[in-house]
């Protein structure tokens, strides 16, 4: 890091070191101050520092970590997706419309749905449910009788009541086969109702596309009908005479597909079915595409799982494209397009904020100049690596250490040296790797057993938040979310590290971070100050983390906090919801909080029997656990510091 010391830092150098331009999608910027801000008004200059937000946060009595929710970013995607796909439609004079829906699953909080029906009103903008649950929290919102209300998932009766009901309500609710056991129920049920069923047919594409989900589709997809079915489906209606219930087409391709000749390609695969319904008689008006639309969480605009290699213009005209000319070829009308772009529709929209605790990290130590000749040789060996390392020998040296080194190891092992004696050796062994790592950056080609070097000397910053429960992507399949500094911009960042939540597991830690030229293992941060907070935010968090989060260590819900901001510069505090405290994780656990309370009520109380403590301590004692009860799971640290020494919040700890 020190090459970085070598001229004025500005906060032109941390938009490029952390890419903020390129995957901010334009609703983050770093002011001249050197704080990350919020710009939901694009060429309109309002920009809210997240700092700020911060401060109001913890002026309320809500403290870190808090998951910070943009109204306005919800807002401006939804605009955003109808925007670009009626510029398209308009260019390229399609005659169908476009008919977006909302997928529950990717957030099903009840203000992501509640601000979806609002801001969607305008847009004809429904919902596409995968489970009776989702679609009973969609109907609850459902006001508009053009909005499409796509049905999939496995279903039993009361989920296809539930279905033809809104249907006779005047919704356009589409129930879509998942497999064609399911046809006979919903043709029995909508007999047995009266209503007649819209239906829709879920297809298997062949084209498999490139990311995490490349399983969603494909012949050994666990989701839809495979061509074989499709027919027998249509068989079945037509000798029902209820062809003409067959209105829709689904597929689904995946979340998060990065490159957009894959689309394409499954767009055209899926149109070419919708042609041959039509041809075998179903009354099709309706294609829904699925989801896909991805969110460049690295900024590197490609191909990357993390990425896109396309702009949502070019993903609306290709869309439109396809179809058009598909259709155009067996002279159909246009069908409404339908696309479930959840992702890319509530990604932006949350921010994880959350304060460092403390920072563990290597201590450079003085390398002695001499040993004692009692010293075992892999001492002085060490020490000769040390002193003989240059530019041209990088990686005979870094053999050399890592060979001297074990022996040290083995020889402790083996009683053969002393505790003084090890800890020179890992003093050296540091040394050397230290100045491997100084000396790398001018190697023109660097030994791929080197890549790592920088990863062996980071830094460990201990967050206050838990992996599994904010971001279990990232634990889970080694998702890349954007995360930085929220604050200190103008300044350089000195240390290279990684990230540990506060559960006890190895799994939780951040060690795989955004780079415009691929995936870095560290992530540069600030030194933290004695008694002054640091904070961190991960960014475009939207999409599934807080459904798919889990209470690892007994670590729930973090404090939410809805802020809409004026487009004078002014925000407000939408909404604000205490996270969980302790006795509420215990009752989701099966331990029902009063009585744990009793329960160590009657161990204080055995304290007192036995002398141990007196009446007034078991008093104190009763009030801490109360206290600790109620409380929030997370650390409440670093609010007040009249002690330095005392203090949780910047307290640096070496190895």
């Amino acid at each position: 890091m020190r090459s970085r010391n070598l001229e004025k830092w500005t906060v032109e150098r941390s938009v490029e070191l952390y890419g903020v331009d390129n995957w901010g999608g334009g609703y983050f910027k770093i002011t001249p101050d050197g704080k990350l801000g919020i710009t939901p008004f694009p060429g309109k200059g309002v920009c809210v520092p997240i700092p700020s937000i911060i401060s109001g946060l913890q002026e309320r009595g809500l403290g870190l970590p808090v998951l910070l929710r943009i109204e306005n970013l919800l807002d401006a995607q939804i605009s955003l997706l109808h925007d670009s796909f009626a510029s398209a439609i308009k260019a390229l004079q399609y005659s169908g419309e476009f008919r977006g829906v909302y997928p529950v699953k990717v957030n099903q909080q009840q203000q992501v749905l509640e601000e979806i029906s609002k801001v969607g009103d305008r847009y004809n903008h429904g919902y596409e449910v995968g489970s009776k649950a989702e679609l009973i929290a969609a109907l609850s919102f459902l006001k508009n009788p053009k909005a499409c209300l796509v049905c999939n998932g496995y279903k039993d009766r009361d989920y296809i009541d539930l279905a033809l009901y809104a249907c006779k309500m005047g919704f356009l609710c589409f129930l879509v086969l998942e497999m064609p056991s399911e046809l006979p129920l919903i043709l029995d049920r909508a007999k047995a109702l009266g209503i007649k069923p819209r239906i829709g047919v879920r297809i298997k594409v062949s084209t498999q596309a490139g990311g995490h989900w490349a399983e969603s589709a494909g012949d050994l997809s666990i989701f839809g009908l495979s061509t074989a079915e499709v027919v027998d489906v249509l068989d079945l209606l037509r000798g029902q005479s209820m062809l003409d219930c067959v209105q829709l087409l689904h597929f689904h391709l995946g979340s998060q597909i990065p490159n957009i000749r894959d689309i394409r390609t499954a767009v055209h695969e899926a149109t070419r079915m919708y042609a041959e319904l039509a041809k075998e008689g179903c009354a099709m008006g309706f294609l829904d595409l699925g989801g896909g639309l991805a969110v460049d969480y690295d900024g590197s605009h490609t191909n990357y799982a993390s990425s896109r290699n396309y702009s949502l213009e070019e993903y609306c005209t290709d869309i439109v494209e396809s179809v058009m000319a598909t259709v155009d070829e067996h002279d159909l009308p246009h069908p409404h397009i339908i696309t479930e772009s959840g992702r890319a529709t509530v990604a932006y929209y949350s921010v994880l904020l959350f304060n460092v605790l403390d920072v563990s990290r290597l201590e450079n130590r003085t390398v002695p100049q001499t040993l004692d000749e009692e010293d075992p040789e892999a001492i002085h060996n060490l020490l000769e690596v040390y002193n003989s390392l240059s530019l041209k020998n990088l990686q005979e040296c870094y053999n050399d250490a890592i060979y001297y080194r074990d022996q040290m190891r083995q020889l402790f092992r083996l009683g053969q040296c002393s505790l003084r004696q090890r800890a020179m050796s890992d003093t050296i062994f540091w040394a050397v790797i230290r100045n491997i790592a100084e000396k790398l950056p001018e190697m023109k080609n660097p030994p791929s057993a080197l890549k790592d070097v920088d990863l062996a000397l980071a830094s460990i910053y201990y967050c206050n938040m838990s992996v599994f429960q904010s971001l279990p992507d990232a634990w889970a399949i080694g998702h890349l979310f954007p995360i930085m500094p929220v604050h200190r911009l103008d300044e350089c960042p000195e240390e290279q590290a990684i990230l540990a939540d506060i559960t006890c597991d190895s799994d939780g830690k951040l060690d795989s971070f955004i780079d415009i030229h691929g995936v870095k293992r560290v992530l540069e941060l600030h030194s933290v100050k004695p008694c002054e907070p640091y904070y961190l935010g991960a960014f475009l968090v939207g999409a599934y983390q807080e459904t798919l989060g889990d209470l690892h260590n007994l670590f729930g819900d973090t404090n939410v906090v809805s802020v809409r901001i004026n487009e004078d510069g002014t925000y407000d505090f939408i909404r604000e919801l205490e996270g969980d405290s302790v006795a509420d994780v215990l009752s989701y656990v099966e331990f029902e909080p009063k009585q744990v309370l009793e329960n160590f009520r009657k161990v204080a109380e055995q304290g007192v029997r036995t002398g141990k403590i007196s009446p007034q301590e078991r008093f104190m004692i009763m009030r801490a656990y109360e206290r600790g009860m109620r409380g929030y799971t997370y650390l409440n640290v670093g609010r007040d510091c009249d002690n330095p020494d005392a203090c949780a919040t910047g307290l640096t700890s070496g190895l």
